[in-house]
């Protein structure tokens, strides 16, 4: 991890956090010093965490019903006041087989990243567009770039969140604020919506960790709306 970024003062919210991954992101960011907001759907696993790693504020919600997802809002900022990042990791895999084997079941599975994505990043966009450094990440698929027929769901939902990020990041641009469309920076700061694309996470969770913490050391109207490729 680059011992130059601090990150105290900063508060990140995993979502989909006792997974492998969110744990090493979890990791990486308490020691750059950020206040850490662990989500999960399981309440007994949040715990558990919350026991492996001291000083994570752990919260259990469905973050596929929107409702919930608004109370989390809610409970967060009466807890830890706004906050400056949300890192997305709710996923999993199904597939296999041809096109007539992408099964409705395992679709709907599969849906069940792109509706978090959507409700957790716009319970706390407002938090992210006042931060002076807003940012917001997933993990997506290098397979957007080369879908299969054993894919097919999987990576119609990957492409499905790369587009709401991508959207995110025209939210973080710079816009038209006066008559003669003059364009102005969001104020007070900037923020980036940032992709990163795996093959798998196995293997790959501490260096997901560090590429995270490294978020906040880039320059956001650089890394706003980018692809990182993360390989082993």
């Amino acid at each position: 991890m680059p011992e130059h970024v601090d990150l105290s003062g900063r508060t990140a919210l995993i979502a989909g956090a006792t997974s492998a991954s969110g744990r090493a992101v979890a990791r990486a960011l308490l020691g750059a010093g950020a206040r850490v907001v662990a989500v999960g759907s399981d309440e007994g696993r949040i715990r558990e965490l919350e026991a492996e790693l001291p000083g994570i504020v752990g919260e259990h919600a469905d973050l596929t019903d929107g409702d919930d997802v608004l109370e989390l809002s809610m409970r967060v900022r009466a807890r830890v006041g706004d906050v400056d990042g949300v890192i997305h990791l709710v996923g999993g895999w199904r597939g296999g087989g041809g096109i007539m084997d992408q099964t409705e079941e395992d679709y709907r599975v599969l849906e069940r990243s792109f509706t978090a994505l959507r409700y957790v990043s716009r319970a706390f966009w407002q938090d992210m567009i006042t931060s002076t450094a807003g940012r917001i990440a997933i993990v997506s698929s290098i397979t957007v770039e080369s879908p299969t027929p054993g894919n097919a769901n999987y990576t119609a939902v990957k492409a499905a969140s790369e587009s709401w990020m991508r959207s995110l990041a025209k939210g973080f641009a710079p816009r038209p604020v006066d008559p003669v469309g003059a364009l102005q920076p969001l104020e007070p700061g900037g923020g980036a919506a940032v992709i990163f694309r795996v093959r798998s996470l196995a293997g790959l969770e501490d260096r997901l960790g560090t590429s995270v913490v490294d978020l906040w050391n880039a320059d956001a109207a650089e890394l706003n709306g980018s692809v990182i490729e993360l390989r082993p």
